[in-house]
């Protein structure tokens, strides 16, 4: 064995941060072709691939620091704008959805926004 017990746990960890982000990235692919409607093609999307980009740049960032010494801030602000940007983002878009009159799968689904939006319009409806 050339290397220490350290060096081969954080090559362990920084393996399982990859793996774990790539298969958060193929879970994405496959939910974006499987699922049947917007609203569960965007879960699938903004919140799979948000850990699957933080588990491969927390991989990269403990690569670069451990293997070369770099401490990469790229890195970390990159991940930073991803987890703060893709959920709203999603949460946008979903909304939009819903308002361009997008109804979601199934016919047992209940329908909590369009209460919230008519109760919003009419405050005079709920009492």
């Amino acid at each position: 064995m050339t290397g220490t017990s350290v060096d081969i746990f954080m090559d362990i960890l920084i393996s399982i941060c990859l793996l774990v982000g790539t298969f958060f990235i193929f879970s994405t692919s496959i939910g974006l072709l499987r699922f049947p409607d917007v609203y569960t093609r965007m879960h699938a999307a903004t919140k799979a691939s948000t850990l699957g980009i933080a588990g491969i740049m927390i991989g990269a960032f403990l690569f670069l620091y451990v293997e070369h010494g770099i401490f990469s801030g790229k890195l970390i602000l990159g991940l930073l704008f991803v987890l703060l940007t893709v959920p709203v983002s999603g949460h946008m878009i979903s909304r939009a959805a819903h308002r361009s009159g997008v109804k979601p799968w199934g016919d047992k689904v209940r329908d909590d926004y369009t209460e919230a939006i008519r109760a919003k319009e009419n405050p005079d409806h709920m009492k």
